[in-house]
């Protein structure tokens, strides 16, 4: 039992799976956002702000409609990358705004202004966090979770993490990142496929100390009975039910423009990598992150043209046909495939291949932000192989693993 008690989860237990080959499908996940009976109350008679985006829903109808509708005071509402409604492109400057619908004031948490200031959180009694992630160290929600949590403790204000499952929570795998490497994609020493929901990372944030001086400082305080609505806490996370890391989880809305469905979110720890390269990584296309490939390779290659899009507006070879590579089959076979690892061949094949080979990585070094290290890179010049490449990051992967244990709120895959 850990002995800071400020981060706290209200649960009441989970199904356990039955599962064949270590995961299964249950369809029936309760997500946190639904848990309304839990954490209504503790809303009530606040000035609340939420952090949220197109995936913040209670079934059909967004988190925000839903508070509204029920009397809860919203004032503001902060939004990630991608935006509140999720159309821009990765990486696109979102500026502030106002919510049409809502008409509620949106403040973006992203670019230059990634943390709540002590002036965003001033007019604040409480903040609502509901994002769904996909649990890959370089999808930079989390980045924006670690932010917000550390301006919550240092102003003072209780923060509410709705909890969602992780579509990739069933298996731990990749380097883990060295902090050298830390930016917006990669802040906190953990592989690139951590195996955690966003509350349970929440936790390991705390637990750990990784945030700031001053929020940790904070956050040794204990707190030892369960919060109500007249006792106070610094964090807490509302449990999903009927979740383990057992369960394939399929997202009921796309959680952002280029993971458009399960196929891409699935491959999207082993693909992302070519962000880092010269190559398309499908971005302008229809199936962004299961395709790649480059106008240089040979012609008799499957192909695509990339085009720009919604959420890409700019990329790579737009208009140009690229040859390469595309991964097909059902949801169920990509699974099957991957079997619960990022698979290495996808980036070694291709840079075996590559006609000039030192320009296959983009000269910014993207690559070694998005590994966490700049030794993969190394590796894949040097012509390792993906078994060695993934020997060498055992002694810190399992380190992780350790650690992750500690913080884990629902059943494990092992």
């Amino acid at each position: 039992m850990r002995t800071a008690l400020s981060v706290l989860t209200l649960c009441f237990g989970f199904l356990s799976c039955a599962h064949s080959q270590k995961i299964s499908v249950k369809n029936e996940v309760i997500t946190g956002a639904e848990r309304t009976e839990v954490y209504f109350p503790l809303l009530q008679h606040k000035k609340v702000a939420v952090f949220a985006n197109q995936t913040s829903v209670i079934g059909k109808t967004h988190l925000a409609d839903t508070l509204l509708s029920s009397g809860i005071n919203i004032v503001k509402i902060f939004s990630p990358e991608h935006g509140f409604r999720g159309k821009a492109d990765a990486g696109e400057e979102i500026s502030n705004s106002k919510d049409r619908k809502t008409g509620l004031p949106v403040i973006s948490l992203y670019g230059n202004h990634k943390k709540p200031t002590a002036a965003d959180l001033k007019d604040v009694d409480v903040v609502l966090f509901d994002i769904q992630d996909v649990g890959v160290r370089f999808y930079t929600y989390i980045s924006s979770l670690e932010y917000l949590i550390e301006a919550c403790l240092e102003q003072h204000k209780p923060l509410l993490i709705l909890d969602r499952p992780n579509p990739n929570g069933f298996y731990v795998d990749g380097p883990v990142l060295d902090t050298a490497f830390r930016s917006f994609i990669g802040m906190q020493p953990v592989p690139v496929v951590y195996g955690m929901t966003i509350g349970e990372y929440s936790m390991m944030l705390t637990g750990q100390n990784r945030l700031s001086q001053k929020a940790n400082a904070i956050n040794a305080y204990n707190l030892t009975t369960q919060p109500t609505a007249d006792t106070p806490f610094h964090l807490m996370v509302i449990k999903c039910k009927n979740y383990s890391h057992k369960t394939i989880y399929r997202l009921p809305i796309a959680p952002s423009p280029n993971l458009k469905d399960m196929k891409s979110i699935y491959l999207y720890p082993s693909t992302c990598f070519f962000e880092g390269t010269v190559l398309s990584e499908g971005r302008g296309t229809s199936h962004p992150f299961q395709v790649f490939g480059y106008p240089g390779y040979p012609k008799d290659m499957f192909s695509f043209t990339p085009m720009p899009n919604e959420g890409a507006k700019t990329g790579k070879w737009f208009n140009q046909v690229c040859y390469g590579w595309s991964i097909n089959g059902t949801e169920e076979e990509i699974l099957h495939r991957l079997d619960g690892k990022i698979r290495l061949n996808y980036l070694l094949d291709a840079y075996r291949l590559f006609p000039d080979k030192d320009s296959f990585f983009l000269k910014n070094n993207f690559i070694n932000k998005l590994a966490g290290t700049d030794l993969l890179a190394k590796q894949i010049k040097e012509g390792k192989s993906a078994d060695e490449i993934r020997h060498s990051w055992e002694p810190t992967l399992n380190d992780f693993k350790k650690i992750r244990k500690k913080y884990l709120l629902y059943e494990d895959f092992e």
